[in-house]
């Protein structure tokens, strides 16, 4: 069964909710809704093609995406970059001292965002040609 359309709108809510979560002053979750975005978009193409992708590092699954189609490393250092907010975002005990909500930035947010909007787009024109 093909759920490649619920990956791919999932991937746009999330993209949706780290924007408006920025917009609220919760950095954090922005760059953790980012990379969640990125993840289920890849995870929308291995559906796709009625391939099973596990985990969660988005880095990874483009990577084992580029074999099979052309992936530029500029996207997969992208990708590198969300997925450090994966954990760090949401568990204290990821940092030294303080909490998540005190650690991430809204430059780093807009950054992050912009990333999962253009793995978002990469995605979405794949899907389209699968």
């Amino acid at each position: 069964m093909d759920r490649s359309q619920d990956w791919i709108n999932e991937a746009e809510g999330d993209l949706e909710h780290a924007r408006k979560a920025s917009d609220g002053g919760f950095q954090n979750w922005a760059c953790f809704s980012a990379q969640q975005s990125a993840e289920k978009a890849v995870k929308a193409v291995f559906q796709k093609m009625g391939v099973v992708a596990w985990g969660h590092s988005v880095s990874d699954l483009l990577k084992e995406l580029s074999k099979s189609h052309q992936v530029s490393n500029d996207l997969i250092n992208r990708a590198l970059e969300l997925d450090k907010s994966y954990i760090s975002a949401r568990y204290p005990d990821a940092h030294p001292s303080g909490s998540p909500r005190d650690r991430f930035t809204i430059d780093e947010a807009r950054r992050l965002i912009n990333y999962a909007e253009q793995i978002f787009r990469f995605c979405s024109v794949l899907l389209s040609s699968i």
